[in-house]
């Protein structure tokens, strides 16, 4: 009976270490990865800005739809609802 309390203490111990490290570590960790972030998105910016203005890229080009003739589909049956 005695391991089991010892253990529960221990838990619970453990458990709000965990808990204080976590709140003083974890905004530090996110304050860096946003800012990291933020850096990247203002170089990306700081890129697309060297083009000279006026310039036009196009970066991606949709594929053409092919035309077909309608006669070859086969035949078109109007739908009547049947009650």
């Amino acid at each position: 009976m005695g391991f089991f309390i010892k253990f529960i203490i221990v838990s619970l111990l453990i458990f709000y270490i965990i808990r204080i490290i976590l709140r003083l570590v974890f905004p530090v960790v996110l304050r860096n990865m946003f800012s990291k972030v933020q850096q990247q998105a203002g170089n990306q910016a700081r890129q697309q800005d060297t083009k000279p203005e006026g310039s036009i890229s196009i970066d991606y080009v949709p594929p053409t739809a092919k035309t077909g003739k309608t006669d070859k589909l086969g035949d078109f049956v109007d739908y009547e609802e049947v009650k």
